[in-house]
């Protein structure tokens, strides 16, 4: 037996040892915390998740019912595919109207939007001049103004432009309302871009036009189409705005007051299948819509974020 086997360790021994179950002990703890931590995120997200798609799998559902089984079996399966209440919504309803309505209103708004909100956080973001940063804030300061404060004055403004009860009008202020977090965003993501590249493009002869539509917009790609699908969706359920400015315009109306027009007529007609059948119609091509672009949303997101 080799005799320095039995030798208790030495001192100086003892200290390393100690710190490395200490490091051990606090590298465990850390996992302990983040485990904790990720599954408490889990359960937020699977309540969230419950408290959104339960309530339209219900409206989904309701669409196929007639009145009396919305009443009388709320959570059960509809006895039929009532597809008459799709077609009663769509015609009697002016439904049909009203989605092509919304889809002229928000597909300009939307364009609009991105146009200018994009050449407009591409300059703020890439060159310097005076007043650079004050233009900035001043945009970004939108964010902070609830609507509904600006919709006495933005009446009177309208009118007095002889824009009220127009898609023009409304267009016009979904581009305005929207303006402040596109260019929000745009701006953090046009500043993440390579320098590199726009500086080769000016020594071949680019202009400030054609670098920016050419090759800037391009490399901004993932933000471009994450802002698109943000705006489409928060003006298709805009509500307030084409009350205020579309009130004495019903042809001209856009689906969500088209809704609301049918719920309150549902009290006295009892066409309740019809309003959950608009409901579905409304609800359906913004599900659509993000689910085909997710993955470019996601991108962009962390593109903006990682870059």
């Amino acid at each position: 037996m080799n005799p320095q086997s039995t030798l208790p360790p030495t001192p100086a021994a003892l200290p390393q040892s100690g710190a490395r179950n200490g490091a051990g002990r606090r590298g465990k703890g850390r996992r302990s915390e983040v485990g904790l931590f990720a599954g408490l995120g889990h359960v937020a997200l699977a309540v969230w998740a419950v408290i959104v798609i339960v309530p339209i799998l219900w409206t989904f559902l309701a669409s196929f019912k007639n009145t009396t089984e919305i009443f009388s079996s709320p959570w059960t399966l509809p006895g039929e595919l009532r597809w008459e209440n799709y077609a009663r919504a769509w015609t009697k309803a002016n439904v049909g109207r009203y989605f092509l309505n919304s889809v002229i209103v928000v597909g300009l708004g939307t364009f609009g939007t991105m146009l200018f909100g994009s050449m407009a956080a591409y300059v703020l973001a890439r060159y310097r001049f005076w007043g650079n940063r004050v233009i900035y804030y001043l945009f970004v300061s939108g964010l902070a103004f609830p609507v509904f404060l600006a919709l006495v004055p933005l009446f009177f403004v309208v009118k007095n432009l002889g824009l009220l009860n127009t898609h023009t009008g409304l267009v016009l202020v979904y581009i305005a309302y929207s303006l402040p977090f596109t260019i929000f965003f745009l701006a953090a993501f046009f500043k993440t871009l390579p320098s590199s590249v726009a500086e080769a493009g000016m020594i071949d002869g680019c202009g400030h036009t054609r670098l920016f539509f050419q090759v800037m917009m391009p490399m901004a790609k993932p933000g471009l189409i994450s802002l698109t699908i943000f705006n489409v969706i928060g003006q298709w359920a805009q509500y307030q705005l084409p009350l205020v400015l579309l009130s004495n315009a019903k042809d001209k109306w856009v689906l969500t007051q088209g809704i609301a027009d049918i719920s309150v007529n549902a009290g006295y007609e009892a066409d309740w299948s019809g309003l959950f059948a608009a409901l579905t119609i409304a609800i359906l091509p913004m599900i659509i819509v993000y689910a085909i672009f997710q993955r470019q949303i996601q991108s962009g997101l962390t593109s903006g974020a990682v870059k």
